[in-house]
């Protein structure tokens, strides 16, 4: 019996080092980790009890503090890029959201006319193209509207407009669509435009979601300007 009790109080007097009161720790709620004040107190009564004759090398006490320091800064530091995350795709969306209304510059070949009854546009070229030509035409029933001759343009960006639409094409209820043709040297090809296009929805899941007319979901790395 006295073997036991001595025991017991040896326990008790280690658990009162580590400050962990032997009565509240049956209630107390189970840790899945360790806090900085656990590791100090855990390390207070490591000192506290070692051999004396064989006492802690201060190579590994400093080694266990700096393990703990890293293991500590990783954890604040994964908090923290969790943090910037769930805020950077709240401003994706309410970017996108701000997007309704305005147009956005998109590649295709279909277009409607903005608010001043225009279609504007832009083709890249990889080269000088010899010949350029953009033909317009109604997007349902392949009539022909309109015709730009560009001809000989710098390899880059291009802009392009047609203003005088017909009555029936301004108010931007029929779609045209636009056949590009240009010439590098080796006879004509085709060139798929970057067109403007409304934003007509946004999605509020996801990183960057764009309903644009015409041309449905769109990522927002998929749109080459924004129009305000």
């Amino acid at each position: 019996m006295d073997v036991n009790n001595n025991s017991l109080s040896a326990q008790n007097a280690l658990l009162s080092k580590l400050g962990i009161s032997t009565t509240e720790a049956k209630n107390a709620e189970p840790k899945d980790e360790l806090g900085q004040a656990d590791f100090l107190k855990l390390m207070t009564a490591q000192l506290q009890n070692q051999d004396p004759f064989a006492p802690m090398d201060n190579g590994d006490f400093i080694a266990q503090m700096a393990q703990f320091s890293s293991v500590a800064g990783i954890s604040d530091m994964n908090q923290t890029m969790t943090s910037i995350s769930e805020q950077m795709d709240q401003f994706r969306v309410a970017s996108s959201v701000n997007m309704l209304g305005h147009s956005v510059l998109v590649p295709g070949n279909i277009a409607r006319a903005d608010d001043n009854g225009e279609i504007h546009g832009v083709i890249d070229l990889e080269r000088t193209s010899l010949a350029t030509q953009i033909n317009f035409a109604d997007a349902e029933t392949g009539e022909m509207l309109h015709s730009i001759d560009l001809g000989s343009q710098a390899s880059g960006m291009s802009g392009f407009a047609w203003k005088d639409l017909p009555e029936a094409y301004r108010n931007g209820a029929r779609s045209v669509r636009m056949d590009v043709s240009i010439n590098y040297g080796d006879g004509p090809e085709s060139l798929t435009p970057n067109v403007f296009a409304d934003v007509i929805g946004a999605s509020a899941t996801g990183a960057g979601t764009l309903e644009v007319e015409d041309y449905g979901n769109l990522s927002t790395a998929d749109i080459l300007r924004f129009r305000l």
